[in-house]
C-alpha cells in the first residue's frame, strides 16, 4: 500500500501538487516566433544600453568599478585589490568581466555597466529560449516580457553589483538542470550545460548557485514520482464490462503520474499522464561537481597559496557566519515581501489572479497549469523561502527568485484569457513607459545627488594633486579613486585614529574624506595640538525645502566633509613613510 493509497500526509502533498494543483501538460509549441524574439531583443536593449552613463553609487558601485581597474592596471588577476590590498570579500568573475570590458572599451563608468546590463539581457534571452522548451513559447515570451519591464529586476540587477551576474547563472543553471530532468530520461548535454553555468555561479559569489539548484530539483521529483506505483485514490477505475470489479489494466504506465481531467476542486473525469523527472544518479552528480570543480579549482589554488587564509574568510564569515550569526544587513523574516509584490509589478497584479485561480479553479482551469509551471512555482518559492531565513539581508539578494516567478506568472498569462486582454497589454507598456523614464531621467538625477562628485567644484581641487595623500575615514569613498586615478587613496578606520594622527605629522599636507556624518566632528574633538585643519569644505546641502530635495538626502552616499591637516611644525618623514 502506498502513502497516497492511506492518505499519509506525504501522500496527500503528491496528490495536491500534481493532481490538483497542476495536474496539467505544457503547451506544445514551443517554436521560437521571429516577432517574439525580436520583442525580448529590443526592449531590453532600449532599456539598458543607452541608460549606463550615471554616476557610480556608493558604496558598492564604487568598489567594484576600483577592483577591476586595478587589476587591469596592476596585472593581478589572481588576487582582487582595493586601493592596493587584498579584497577577498568574493570570487572574481565579476571582476574578470568587467576588467575585460575596460580593456575592449576603455575604463569608465559606461564599461563598468556592460557587464551587468548584458547579464540582465541574458537572463531574459534564457528565460524566452530555454524557459519555452518546459512551458510552451507563448508562456515564455509573457515571462520575458514581465521579467524586461519587472523594476525590482531590470533596475536594480543592472547596476554594478555582482547579483547581475549571479542572476545569470542560477537562471541558466536550473532551466538546464530542469531541462536535463524533465521528460523522465536525463539529457547529458543539458546537464553539463547545468553544471558549468552553476561554476561560474560559484566563481562569482560562491556555493549559492547549487543551493538554489538542487533543492527545488529534488522537491519536485519527490512529488511527481510520488504517483508511479499507485493511482489517484481520488478517481475511480472503471469497473470491467459486465462485472462489478474495477479494470485497472494499463492504469498506469512507468515514469508516468496520474492526474485526473481536472473540474472544480481539481479531481475529476478521466486521467491524462505526465512523465515524472529522470533519476539522477550518483555518478552524474559526480559529473556535475567535476565541471564545478574544475570551473572553480585553478583560481582557488592559485588564491590559496597567495592568500592561505582566504578559504576560511570566505567560505566561513562571508557564507556560513552571514547566514547563521550575521553582523550587518539585519532584518525581520518578512522583510522581502514587499520588495517582491513591489519589484515584480506588474506581475504582482497577474500574480493576485493566478494564486486565486489555484485557490478558486473555475471548470476547466487546471488543464491550463502544468508541472512544469508548478516547478517554477516552487523555485521561485524556494529562493524567496532561502533568502528570507538568512540573518543577513539586502534587497538585491531575491534577484534569483524573479525570473522563475516570471515563468510561473507567464504560463497563468499565456493560457487564461488574460493572454488577450487589452489589461495585460495596458500593464506591461505602462510598466515598460515608467522604467523607461526611470532609466532615462530619474536615476541619473538621483544618482547625480547622491553621488559624492554630483558638485564636483567641491571636491575635485583637494583630490587632483597627486603629490598630497587622500585618506578616507572611517570608511572607502572607492568612486573618487575611480573617477581621479587615485589608487594611492588608503582608508582608515576608527580604531586606527591614531595612526591617522601619526602620519599627518609626517606629511606637510593630507586631505581627510569623511565618509560619515559625525566623522569631521569626532576627528576634531580627537585632534592634538600638534596638528590643525587649515580648510574644510561640506557637502551638505543647505536650503533643502522641495520635496525632490528632501528625497535626494542631506549628503551625498559616501561623502560628507572634506578637511585639510597639517602639522603645527614638521617632523622628518619616517622610513618607508608615505
Amino acid at each position: 500500500m502506498g502513502a497516497r493509497e492511506h492518505g499519509g500526509l506525504i501522500g496527500w502533498c503528491r496528490l495536491l501538487f500534481t493532481d490538483i494543483l497542476f495536474p496539467g501538460k505544457a503547451d506544445a509549441d514551443t517554436r521560437v516566433r521571429r516577432l517574439s524574439l525580436l520583442l525580448v531583443l529590443l526592449l531590453p536593449a532600449v532599456l539598458l544600453y543607452p541608460t549606463r552613463g550615471f554616476h557610480l553609487l556608493e558604496p558598492d558601485e564604487g568598489r567594484y568599478a576600483q577592483i577591476p581597474k586595478e587589476m587591469l592596471v596592476n596585472g593581478s588577476w589572481v588576487v582582487p585589490t582595493l586601493q592596493g590590498e587584498p579584497y577577498l570579500d568574493k570570487p572574481p568573475l565579476m571582476y574578470w568581466l568587467t576588467a575585460l570590458s575596460y580593456r575592449a572599451f576603455g575604463i569608465s563608468q559606461e564599461s563598468a555597466r556592460l557587464v551587468p546590463a548584458l547579464c540582465v539581457h541574458f537572463t531574459i534571452l534564457a528565460i524566452y529560449l530555454i524557459g519555452r522548451r518546459s512551458v510552451g513559447e507563448r508562456s515564455a515570451f509573457w515571462a520575458a516580457m514581465l521579467l524586461s519591464v519587472a523594476p525590482g529586476f531590470v533596475s536594480v540587477a543592472r547596476l554594478l553589483l555582482l547579483d547581475g551576474l549571479l542572476v545569470l547563472c542560477v537562471t541558466t543553471s536550473v532551466l538546464c538542470g530542469f531541462e536535463a530532468v524533465r521528460t523522465g530520461k536525463l539529457k547529458r548535454g543539458w546537464w553539463i550545460a547545468a553544471a558549468v553555468a552553476s561554476g561560474l555561479g560559484f566563481l562569482t559569489k560562491g556555493p549559492i548557485s547549487e543551493v538554489l539548484l538542487f533543492v527545488p530539483l529534488w522537491v519536485y521529483g519527490f512529488l511527481m514520482r510520488g504517483g508511479e506505483r499507485q493511482p489517484n485514490p481520488l478517481t475511480p477505475f472503471p469497473k470491467k464490462e459486465g462485472g462489478t470489479e474495477p479494470n485497472t489494466t494499463n492504469a498506469m504506465q512507468p515514469g508516468m503520474v496520474l492526474s485526473p481531467s481536472p473540474f472544480r476542486g481539481g479531481v475529476g473525469e478521466g486521467l491524462q499522464t505526465q512523465p515524472a523527472p529522470a533519476v539522477v544518479r550518483w555518478y552524474w552528480y559526480l559529473t556535475f561537481f567535476g565541471v564545478v570543480f574544475a570551473v572553480n579549482l585553478p583560481w582557488y589554488v592559485a588564491i590559496y597559496f597567495r592568500e592561505p587564509q582566504f578559504l576560511k574568510y570566505f567560505f566561513w564569515e562571508h557564507n556560513v557566519m552571514r547566514f547563521l550569526q550575521p553582523f550587518d544587513h539585519l532584518q525581520p523574516i518578512w522583510y522581502y515581501v514587499p520588495i517582491l509584490l513591489g519589484g515584480l509589478l506588474p506581475g504582482t497584479l497577474l500574480f493576485a489572479a493566478y494564486f486565486w485561480r489555484l485557490l478558486r479553479p473555475a471548470p476547466g482551469d487546471s488543464a491550463n497549469r502544468s508541472s512544469a509551471g508548478g516547478f517554477w512555482l516552487l523555485t521561485g518559492a524556494w529562493c524567496a523561502f532561502f533568502f528570507s531565513c538568512s540573518g543577513s539581508k539586502l534587497p538585491t539578494y531575491v534577484l534569483p527568485a524573479y525570473p522563475f516567478l516570471c515563468l510561473a506568472i507567464g504560463e497563468f498569462v499565456a493560457r487564461t484569457k488574460w493572454n488577450t486582454a487589452f489589461r495585460t497589454r495596458a500593464l506591461i507598456g505602462g510598466m515598460a513607459a515608467l522604467v523607461m523614464v526611470a532609466h532615462y531621467v530619474a536615476v541619473p538625477w538621483y544618482a547625480r545627488e547622491r553621488s559624492p562628485f554630483g558638485r564636483p567644484e567641491l571636491v575635485e581641487r583637494f583630490v587632483s594633486d597627486h603629490d598630497v595623500a587622500v585618506v578616507c575615514f572611517p570608511r572607502n569613498c572607492d568612486s573618487l579613486a575611480f573617477y581621479h586615478d587615485r589608487s594611492d587613496m588608503r582608508n582608515v578606520r576608527t580604531k586606527s585614529v591614531n595612526q591617522l594622527m601619526v602620519d599627518c605629522h609626517h606629511r606637510p599636507r593630507t586631505v581627510i574624506l569623511f565618509t560619515h556624518h559625525d566623522s569631521l566632528q569626532g576627528f576634531k574633538n580627537t585632534l592634538p595640538p600638534s596638528l590643525e585643519i587649515v580648510e574644510t569644505s561640506t557637502l551638505k546641502r543647505k536650503g533643502k525645502s522641495s520635496l525632490l530635495d528632501k528625497f535626494a538626502g542631506a549628503t551625498p552616499w559616501g561623502l560628507c566633509d572634506v578637511a585639510v591637516v597639517v602639522p603645527k611644525y614638521h617632523v622628518p618623514p619616517r622610513d618607508g613613510a608615505e
